[in-house]
Formats: C-alpha cells, sequence, structure tokens
C-alpha cells in the first residue's frame, strides 16, 4: 500500500518546534520594531549564531571541526559556513541591511549638507529641493515616502515638528524612549536563561531543573490591579529568600594549597504576564488625525511692460 506523500513528509517534532518558535519570534520582532533592527540584520545575526554553534557542536561530538558537517545541519551552503567562520564575530557589519530610519537620523548628524553653521543638525524645511528633510529622506532612506518616515520619527520622539513646516532632530537613535541599553540586555539574559532551562528540561533523563506557571485565562480585570500588586509582594518575598540561600552556598576562598571547588552559575526568576489589553488612552492616541501637509510653491510675478 503506497503512504500518501503527505503523511511521509509529516514530522511532528519539527511542526511543534516551528509552532513554538512562532511564539517566542513575536515578542523578538516587536522589540526588533521598537528599537530598529531590520530582517535583514536579524537574517545575518541568526545564520552567524547557527553557524558558529553548529560549529561548537560539531567539535564537542566528534573533537574536530567540519564544516561540511555544519553545513549539513544548518542547511546553509559550505561557502557561506565557511566565510561565517572566518569572519571575527566582533567585526560584523552593522550596515548590512541598516534601519531606513537610523541612515536618515544618522545622515542629519553627519552630512555637512544636513549641518548649521555651527555643526549642530539643522532645523530643516520638510519639503524643498535642496536642504530639507524631503531631500535627507530621498538620499538615504531607499525609497520610504517623506510622509511616513515624518510619521515615524515623531512617533518614536526622535523629532519635533515645529511651525512653519519645519522639522527639528531630537536624537540621534531611533529607539521609542523609556528603553535603556541595559535593560534591552536585561531581556536577553532573562530570556536566555529561561529557554536553557526549558531546553535541559526536554533533553534531561534525571531530575529536571524547577519551572512552573500558574495562570488562568478568566480574571476579571477589576481585580488585575489587585492581581499584580500581591504577586509582586509574594514574588519579591520568594526572591529575597532564594537570594539568602545562594548567598550561603557561595564557594568561599580556599587557602594556598587547597584544592579548588567546582563552581557553577544558579539563579532562579519569577516574572508575572498578563495580556496587554488597549487602553482608552491607546484608543484616542490611534485616532487622533495626523495634520496635513503641503508643498508650498512660491508664487513668481511678472511684470509686463506696456
Amino acid at each position: 500500500m503506497r503512504i500518501p506523500l503527505e503523511s511521509r513528509s509529516h514530522d511532528p517534532f519539527k511542526e511543534s518546534t516551528i509552532s513554538a518558535l512562532r511564539r517566542l519570534i513575536d515578542p523578538l520582532i516587536d522589540l526588533m520594531f521598537d528599537t530598529g533592527i531590520t530582517v535583514q540584520e536579524f537574517s545575518q545575526l541568526v545564520r552567524d549564531r547557527a553557524v558558529r554553534s553548529a560549529a561548537a557542536r560539531v567539535t564537542r561530538e566528534s573533537g574536530r571541526s567540519s564544516n561540511s558537517r555544519v553545513a549539513i545541519i544548518t542547511g546553509l551552503a559550505r561557502a557561506e559556513v565557511a566565510r561565517i567562520l572566518d569572519t571575527n564575530e566582533s567585526l560584523l557589519s552593522s550596515r548590512v541591511g541598516q534601519h531606513p530610519a537610523r541612515r536618515v537620523l544618522a545622515a542629519w548628524y553627519d552630512n555637512p549638507r544636513f549641518l548649521a553653521a555651527n555643526g549642530d543638525p539643522a532645523v530643516l524645511p520638510i519639503f524643498g529641493r535642496r536642504k530639507s528633510f524631503e531631500q535627507l529622506v530621498a538620499t538615504y532612506s531607499g525609497g520610504i515616502p517623506v510622509r511616513a518616515m515624518l510619521d515615524q520619527l515623531a512617533q518614536i520622539s526622535a523629532v519635533e515638528i515645529l511651525p512653519g513646516q519645519r522639522v527639528k532632530v531630537k536624537s540621534r537613535v531611533p529607539i521609542f524612549k523609556g528603553m535603556t541599553c541595559s535593560a534591552i540586555a536585561n531581556v536577553g539574559e532573562r530570556t536566555g536563561d529561561l529557554l536553557s532551562t526549558l531546553k535541559n528540561n526536554l533533553r534531561t533523563t534525571s531530575t529536571p531543573l524547577f519551572e512552573g506557571t500558574a495562570f488562568v485565562c478568566n480574571v476579571d480585570l477589576g481585580a488585575v490591579p489587585l492581581v499584580r500588586r500581591q504577586i509582586a509582594e509574594q514574588g519579591a518575598a520568594f526572591i529575597d529568600g532564594a537570594s539568602s540561600l545562594l548567598t550561603r552556598s557561595r564557594s568561599r576562598p580556599r587557602r594556598s594549597g587547597m584544592r579548588e571547588n567546582s563552581r557553577c552559575r544558579v539563579g532562579v526568576t519569577v516574572y508575572y504576564f498578563e495580556d496587554e489589553l488597549a487602553s482608552e488612552s491607546d484608543v484616542r492616541t490611534s485616532q487622533v488625525r495626523r495634520k496635513n501637509l503641503q508643498r508650498q510653491y512660491k508664487r513668481v510675478q511678472i511684470n509686463k511692460r506696456s
């Protein structure tokens, strides 16, 4: 009996993994959008990390390096694998697929054409054929319409629209206010630790690392502030106790000549989550109509001699 092609290609582990990755990648994409990371930059990062991770795995399992095996694991061509491994990880080009808004803002600060006499970024007319925001966008955005770029930069407070259809730059980096480099780094650290724990429990045949979740899907909205506050208080109390336990377990300095004990990194994280709900202010903000901008053409008066 012939097995249908669909049945032969069915891979439940692969399908489950792709489904899980969809849920993982959505918050990452939101972070990308908020911080000006493009799909091209993300793709380059994934390829680089995949090749280096696969290369480390091959070396660990076989005791030697093999670009061919890395190519098999990653699905990339051997030439690309060799190119990535021959590239210094810290010297990866940050300009590949660079965000259009980032290019526009950088040029506003660096290109003398768009600077004031004192060397600061000039206040530019929005429209114009020479020194204008329109020409800045046309030169550096890669085809993005001027109004779309203006709306995006104004939304993240990177520019300020002034009277008389002029625009002033406020930030060299297109990033939503409230974010900091340390907060973004914390996202990577905490998320990486959580995923490492979950991945470990997928493979372990012994006692798994602790991981637990409590949630319900029908909490009364009026009770959310109380739940949030009490969870924060209980979580803080638990973290304090865990910190005391970990502090007592720290390795103490050994006397000279005594054997140093092996050490490892140990930690626990508690986090609270809830689905985002659109507030009334969010709804009002989304309904605010943008001000129409129009190019202003100078009228040329021609005097006719009689």
